[in-house]
């Protein structure tokens, strides 16, 4: 291994997609090894674990959902990102990946841009430990987790969760990067409202990848709610290219803001995951 390159394992039986994606990634300053079998990712992997996986789904021994699994059932190989590089483009491929641990899903032909993005991002994530957010670097994870039991035995306040919808059928439509921006601007929105009507103890951060969770204890949390309602709703038709602002889909389809509502007069709430619980199935503003 070359000090201070980060290692990317790329597993891919067409050779020229293999050759593409390792030479790119070489002139951005990382080390590349290729391999493409299966089997072979496996034991490359377990002797020498590399920083990230690039992985095809369809390989010639076992397939690329086997190869996750067997690494993320190995105590040296547990931890390391994996993406997915396949034309399979079916939902219940993705949610299989998904369960196995995979870090990302990116179907062919790709861009290498928005490759490298994911590929950044998933490196990001892991060197911090899923502590905050790649994309708008709000707290995630095990942050998160820490800041609502501090709540499990307050009683003044307020959590908003706040869930950008169909966002994967935007990005599959106007890629990562566009997807990202959305993320972006929503957590700028967040952020300014908090700033002009929040309080110093008021808290913002990510539930999931894409939902925003707000805590507020400020007296005036009603009106900063429905601000933020009114914001997001207003914006929504801006995320779109001018072109398709008339035509973005089904409702199915199109981006949507849902918000939902929990306050701490619906406690107890004796545990975290009953918190979380709650806060998921709580109602819609």
């Amino acid at each position: 291994m070359s000090e201070g390159k980060q290692v990317i394992l790329v597993v891919e039986d067409d050779l020229e997609v293999a050759e593409m994606v390792s030479a790119y990634f070489a002139i951005q300053g990382y080390e590349v090894r290729t391999v493409n079998w299966g089997e072979e990712a496996v034991r490359s992997a377990q002797a020498d674990p590399p920083d990230l996986v690039i992985q095809d789904i369809r390989l010639p021994d076992i397939d690329g959902f086997e190869v996750a699994y067997r690494l993320r059932n190995n105590r040296r190989t547990k931890n390391i990102p994996i993406i997915f590089l396949t034309d399979r483009r079916g939902r219940s491929d993705r949610l299989q990946g998904l369960e196995l641990g995979a870090d990302d899903y990116i179907t062919k032909p790709f861009d290498m841009q928005e490759l490298k993005l994911r590929v950044r991002n998933a490196l990001r994530r892991s060197v911090h430990g899923t502590l905050t957010n790649p994309v708008t670097n709000l707290p995630e994870g095990a942050l998160v987790d820490d800041q609502l039991a501090e709540y499990l035995s307050k009683m003044d306040w307020m959590m908003l969760l706040v869930s950008v919808h169909n966002l994967d059928k935007f990005r599959e439509r106007y890629g990562f990067v566009a997807a990202d921006d959305v993320l972006r601007a929503v957590n700028l929105m967040l952020h300014n409202a908090v700033q002009e009507l929040g309080g110093a103890s008021d808290f913002l951060g990510h539930f999931s990848a894409d939902e925003f969770l707000l805590v507020l204890t400020t007296a005036r949390r009603q009106e900063l709610a429905q601000r933020i309602k009114t914001r997001l709703e207003q914006s929504l038709d801006y995320f779109y290219p001018l072109r398709d602002r008339e035509h973005k889909g089904t409702r199915n389809e199109r981006l949507m803001v849902h918000i939902r509502v929990l306050s701490a007069s619906e406690g107890p709430f004796p545990y975290l995951s009953a918190l979380k619980e709650r806060l998921s199935g709580a109602p819609l503003m």
